[in-house]
């Protein structure tokens, strides 16, 4: 029997899974996908699959994946996914099949405890305040018992801890097999096992820093693995970018100090004046990050000369110029106790490296880039290339035939057009075969459009007020359950003070708003309202939570998107990807703005129907949607939904939705 036949066999509405995996309902849509994977297994061939949402791509590449026996690379967006896939969806089938493969799980390094630095730490006259020392208590007493090191793994630990810095090792402080540590590092026991495995789960940052620096694992895993799946592929080329530049930060000018002055205390205290050495290192960051002035924390500045905008050329040149020096000379004193100790010799190569990324951003740019400086709380020297097509042809398409595999990159969202060209053309897969999955989902009867009428213009200070007041309203005639998503930070801060100002001791409604808590905190504290004795929760965010969080139920029933999410035009990166459209003689605005546009929006609104018996409304607060010519492209992007006319109708969905609510809520 070849694979393709025993995928539809598991498929089947008898089969494997039906009898096997909790909740499964056979899906024409999934079970097409299965097929095309199965066929670009069979054939050694890349496919590009956009499985809308509902559809179970999951299952769709792990059932032909695992019934293939061959072995496998599954690659995800985020490390929350990464253990969603080994610890729940991997067993399931696994079990289910009853295929005889073993898993293993491969995060970063800084996903794992670093337990010759965690020991460092308590002595380090640097460590942060009193408070840390119990979290570091903490760190030390699971140390003892666990057997991954996965950080993820231990109860209470904050993901934004300070403490994790501290027990937790970088491509450029570890010591490598000089460590004396090295054979109990949970690193280096995850990558054992992960060569050893035949299905291993990685994710999208890992793949791109292995293939920048090749220090992961992942280099010497791919060239025995034949398939290689990546899913939530949407983020592929934004993730590569920022791996296969270069990039310096103030921030790790820092830390470099930091780690010198401790080890030079510790280790060879006496044999060099420590303290002037790392300060003359600290100070030299400070005054880099000094000569750029008072620009507006978040904000880019464009690079595209030798100086970047708006900072004076000569404080410029003397300040990356005085890095180089100071790390030049760092390295000659650290050249004086390399012997003493492998801690030393780490921090010689980390100084070289520094020094050698300084004075590359003091010449031009390399072709085919962007650079610019990133400032926020340390300053950032990025350079990066304008799209991975290169670094993902040499890999997929080759013509060593030993080397072929089965490239499969599949998301619910990949493009609004037929070839998926918003993916595929920066992806460099343009030759690739397509197919798109549409959505089992009524969204005709489960979901509703409403765009307001004679609300203020995207672009007038009084928008996002009127955004604001709006979503407050909505709310609560729906008694929460609703998530406002923006698309920039002013505008979540402007309008999550709004609302908590609001619902300011209500007993109904609780705000919450990104940043006050950690993002896995705040969404199950809204996924809660969906329980009885909750109360109704109003989320108001931007960036990651357009994408990537299940809220299903009667938990979240209304999202607000504040106005298009058009990429900013002032962005460096979006400026270099634009003037290079216009010198191929295409138009930025419908081959680039649009395209990325469209596919936010879709992201967005996807956070509204999780489940088949899911119902809810989306309010987009931008009349360009229906009032532009281009606003009918960004339409079709939108699953079908019901189209609401007026404030009325609006009303009147919420107030069913409400009445429907198999949860009891207080009248208004």
């Amino acid at each position: 029997m070849n694979l393709e036949a025993q995928v539809l066999e598991a498929f089947a509405p008898n089969g494997v899974l039906s009898r096997a995996a909790e909740h499964f309902v056979p899906r024409t849509g999934q079970t097409d996908m299965a097929i095309a994977v199965a066929r670009a297994i069979e054939g050694a061939s890349p496919l590009v699959v956009e499985a809308s949402t509902g559809v179970g791509k999951t299952f769709s590449y792990l059932v032909p994946a695992l019934l293939s026996g061959e072995r496998v690379l599954l690659s995800t967006a985020t490390k929350a996914l990464q253990d969603q896939l080994f610890g729940r969806d991997l067993p399931t089938l696994v079990k289910a099949l009853g295929v005889p493969v073993s898993t293993a799980l491969l995060k970063g390094r800084g996903s794992y405890l670093c337990l010759h630095r965690m020991e460092m730490a308590r002595h380090d006259p640097n460590f942060p305040e009193r408070s840390s020392l119990r979290t570091l208590a903490k760190v030390e007493e699971w140390a003892r018992v666990t057997e991954t090191g996965d950080l993820a793994e231990l109860p209470g630990l904050d993901e934004r801890s300070p403490v994790i810095p501290w027990v937790t090792s970088t491509r450029e402080n570890c010591l490598g097999a000089q460590c004396p540590r090295f054979r109990a590092c949970h690193v280096n026991h995850a990558r054992r096992e992960a060569l050893a495995a035949d299905v291993v789960v990685i994710n999208h940052h890992l793949f791109f820093a292995d293939l920048a620096v090749r220090e992961s694992g992942v280099a010497e895993l791919l060239p025995t693995v034949r398939i290689a799946i990546f899913d939530e592929a949407h983020q592929l080329n934004e993730t590569g970018v920022q791996f296969l530049g270069t990039n310096l930060s103030t921030g790790q000018l820092l830390d470099f100090s930091r780690d010198l002055l401790g080890a030079g205390l510790q280790l060879a205290r006496g044999l060099q004046d420590w303290q002037s050495v790392a300060s003359a290192t600290e100070h030299a960051a400070r005054d880099l990050r000094l000569c750029v002035g008072k620009a507006f924390p978040g904000s880019k500045l464009r690079w595209n000369e030798a100086t970047p905008d708006a900072v004076d050329a000569a404080a410029w040149s003397a300040a990356l110029g005085a890095v180089c020096e100071t790390l030049s000379v760092t390295c000659d004193t650290l050249a004086t106790v390399n012997e003493i100790a492998p801690d030393f010799e780490r921090l010689h190569e980390r100084a070289t490296e520094l020094e050698q990324r300084a004075r590359g951003f003091l010449l031009p740019a390399a072709a085919g880039s962007v650079r610019w400086l990133d400032i926020g709380t340390q300053l950032r020297l990025v350079e990066s290339p304008l799209d991975i097509a290169q670094a993902i042809q040499a890999r997929v398409f080759t013509d060593d035939k030993a080397a072929a595999k089965s490239w499969i990159f599949t998301s619910a969202t990949l493009g609004d057009d037929e070839q998926l060209s918003w993916f595929t053309q920066p992806c460099g897969l343009t030759g690739a075969p397509v197919l798109q999955v549409g959505s089992p989902f009524d969204y005709a009867s489960q979901a509703a459009l409403y765009v307001p009428r004679n609300f203020p213009k995207p672009g007038d200070p009084a928008h996002t007020t009127a955004v604001a007041a709006s979503a407050a309203n909505w709310a609560q005639r729906l008694g929460g359950r609703t998530m406002v998503l923006t698309t920039t930070l002013r505008a979540l801060r402007t309008i999550g003070e709004a609302l908590q100002a609001r619902f300011d001791g209500s007993s109904d409604i609780e705000v919450l708003v990104q940043g006050a808590m950690p993002k896995r905190a705040l969404i199950e504290r809204f996924r809660q309202a969906d329980g009885n004795g909750a109360r109704g929760c109003v989320l108001v965010a931007s960036a990651s939570f357009w994408e990537g969080i299940d809220v299903p139920g009667e938990a979240l029933q209304l999202v607000i998107i504040d106005k298009l999410p058009f990429p900013p035009p002032n962005d460096p990166m979006v400026e270099a990807r634009s003037r290079l459209l216009e010198s191929e003689g295409k138009n930025a605005f419908n081959d680039y703005f649009l395209p990325e546009a469209a596919v936010a929006l879709k992201q967005g609104a996807g956070r509204l129907i999780r489940r088949e018996t899911d119902q809810g409304v989306l309010v987009v607060c931008d009349g360009r949607l229906t009032g532009m010519g281009y606003g009918k492209r960004l339409l079709r992007a939108l699953p079908a939904m019901q189209r609401l006319a007026s404030e009325e109708e609006l009303g009147d969905r919420l107030d069913l939705l409400t009445r429907t609510c198999t949860k009891a809520y207080p009248p208004i």
